[in-house]
């Protein structure tokens, strides 16, 4: 089970640090590589009120996180989680090439706080 663990823990690193690289990169690496255009993002659903992307993105990062810490590190990793969302969409306002969109951070912030939730209505329904 150790194994696992720490795999986990290595592979939420992995995503963490290759998102924020993702974020922090003026133009899209991945509309350069899937389009050969820095220019243009790759869509994987249509948006409806947030950003899709930013909300599959948050949800899973938030996800992994959550099966590779303990409970105690429960409130730790989500404060950060909540915290980075935030930091990563306000750098846009200086990120050459990129722009502060609303509907982006409330993309991330939902990602995290729809796993946030449902982790609580799991304790919850546990313990009861």
């Amino acid at each position: 089970m150790k194994k696992i663990s720490l795999l986990t823990i290595i592979v939420f690193h992995i995503c963490n640090i290759g998102m924020i690289a993702l974020y922090l990169f003026p133009g899209s690496i991945l509309g350069w590589a899937i389009y050969d255009d820095f220019q243009k993002q790759p869509q994987i659903t249509t948006d409806f009120i947030v950003s899709i992307n930013h909300f599959y993105a948050f949800m899973t990062l938030s996800f992994l996180g959550l099966i590779s810490f303990t409970r105690k590190k429960f409130k730790i990793l989500f404060y950060y989680l909540f915290s980075i969302s935030i930091v990563l969409e306000l750098f846009h306002i200086i990120i050459p090439k990129r722009s502060f969109e609303y509907t982006d951070l409330f993309g991330n912030f939902l990602g995290v706080f729809f796993i946030f939730i449902l982790s609580n209505l799991y304790k919850f329904f546990k313990e009861y």
